[in-house]
């Protein structure tokens, strides 16, 4: 049975893509959400020897039925990947799909021969997908200033650097906030629900470009509302969405992404492959986190930092805690995480600072922490409808907090615009134009070093930033 925290946020993904039936796996492990009765596989030949394969499986298995074995998307796109339709995705229930399971193992042997996948689940990739559970944004006061602090580089709209980012929209309000001057791009879908309530990871978007500009004043920062939906998309829908964002905006220095998922493989994402193979032959840096489920499983696509091919052309990024000295509970970790950045209790924009907005915190119960490091996660804390940080049991009724600017936030998701941030300052003080040569040299250059898991790494740490005393955090996003 899923642990209560992962049945929770799947819970949540769900809500927010209703029209899409998700599953759990491998099987009930809620290593990784994905798509019921859908399989992917790259168009043309391959998708025509998938659809037979599975077809001629299940007529031939006692127990399963061909009838459903079909297309379920255009033959060609952009991503080179059709979702084939292997069973009634309304059918069964949310731990795991053991159709989809079948329909991988018949083309299990095809495989071999080829030697590559040919066939792969439509994986949720999410904000935070099996995190550390529920993290909520605390509200600070107006008079506490940003945490990195903005740096004093002048902006020069002539040298600024393009940055990316692929996340939520931006609050209607955030021209309000200074920092976001030289920011454009998609607002939030829907920032609250019918009580007027902010509704879950509104502002994550917001908040990671002002980490951006904090680090980084000389860059002008584009936000695209690709991850609206509780932070979460469809593996075969990303490849789409950062096509359409680089045909629209063109292919920028850095593109900073605080999504991914792990997939139980070495080999990357089928769904975004035809976009990685792209990245790799443009000059873009991508700077990728490195997820939040304290785990060594590579983390999809940050992972690819890698991979062979791709070493040049993507920075994954994990998450130290709030003194910098040591990995946070919730960060992933190992050989595939090129650098660490502060990720814990930053301090930036949620919304501008026009018009408050209500949030309504409302924590469930969650097993014991399985990550139990070096400090108590949040998760540990009893169920609990107030900030994480505050003791205590459940009031009866659950606490609602006004956001009216800043907010102190924790996940991997945010050091991974810290990172990129450091990648754009140097390039404007070293007039560096290639983002990944200034990613060469900003790791060249580390002297900095953090402890994860007893491994010594290299910690990217801002000027600006300061440590902030270790304690109870806000989770991982």
């Amino acid at each position: 049975m899923a642990p209560q925290r992962f049945r929770e946020q799947f819970d949540q993904i769900q809500r927010s893509m209703p029209e899409v039936p998700l599953a759990m796996g491998p099987d009930d492990s809620a290593e990784f959400f994905y798509e019921k009765g859908v399989v992917l596989a790259r168009d043309g030949e391959e998708a025509r020897l998938v659809e037979d394969t599975v077809r001629d499986h299940f007529t031939a298995m006692s127990g399963l039925t061909p009838d459903h074995v079909r297309r379920a998307s255009p033959e060609t796109n952009r991503t080179g990947i059709t979702r084939i339709q292997v069973a009634d995705p309304g059918q069964g229930v949310g731990e795991g799909d053991p159709t989809v399971a079948h329909a991988l193992r018949s083309l299990r042997t095809t495989e071999g021969r080829a030697g590559r996948r040919l066939i792969s689940r439509n994986h949720v990739v999410s904000i935070a997908v099996n995190a550390c559970p529920g993290d909520e944004p605390v509200p600070v006061p107006l008079s506490e200033p940003p945490n990195p602090a903005p740096d004093g580089t002048p902006y020069d709209a002539g040298t600024a650097v393009g940055v990316l980012v692929i996340d939520t929209g931006l609050m209607h309000d955030y021209r309000s906030y200074p920092l976001l001057a030289h920011t454009e791009g998609d607002a939030q879908i829907r920032e609250c629900d019918g009580d007027g309530v902010l509704c879950q990871y509104v502002g994550h978007g917001t908040f990671i470009a002002g980490l951006v500009a904090a680090v980084a004043p000389n860059t002008d920062v584009t936000v695209r509302n690709t991850l609206n939906d509780a932070g979460a998309i469809l593996e075969s829908e990303l490849g789409e969405k950062l096509f359409e964002a680089v045909d629209r905006d063109g292919w920028p220095e850095i593109l900073s992404l605080s999504a991914g998922t792990s997939n139980g493989r070495t080999d990357g994402l089928l769904g975004v492959h035809a976009f990685m193979e792209e990245l790799r032959d443009q000059r873009t840096l991508l700077v990728a986190a490195a997820g939040n489920n304290a785990s060594a499983t590579p983390f999809w696509p940050a992972a690819y930092a890698t991979l062979p091919g791709w070493e040049d052309s993507v920075l994954s990024i994990g998450a130290l805690r709030s003194d910098g000295e040591f990995g946070a509970c919730f960060s992933n970790h190992g050989g595939w995480v090129r650098a660490y950045a502060p990720g814990e209790r930053l301090t930036g924009p949620l919304t501008g600072f026009a018009s408050p907005v209500p949030y309504v915190y409302q924590h469930s119960t969650y097993d014991a922490c399985r990550f139990g490091f070096l400090y108590a996660c949040t998760c540990q804390s009893p169920r609990h409808n107030g900030v994480l940080s505050e003791p205590g049991e459940a009031p009866a009724k659950p606490d609602q907090v006004m956001f009216e600017g800043h907010a102190q936030w924790s996940g991997t998701s945010f050091a991974t615009p810290v990172v990129a941030g450091l990648v754009a300052s140097h390039m404007t003080a070293h007039k560096e134009t290639a983002p990944r040569t200034a990613a060469r040299q900003l790791l060249a250059a580390t002297t900095e070093y953090a402890e994860v898991r007893g491994a010594h790494v290299p910690a990217l740490l801002p000027p600006r930033w300061h440590p902030v005393p270790v304690g109870p955090s806000a989770g991982g996003s």
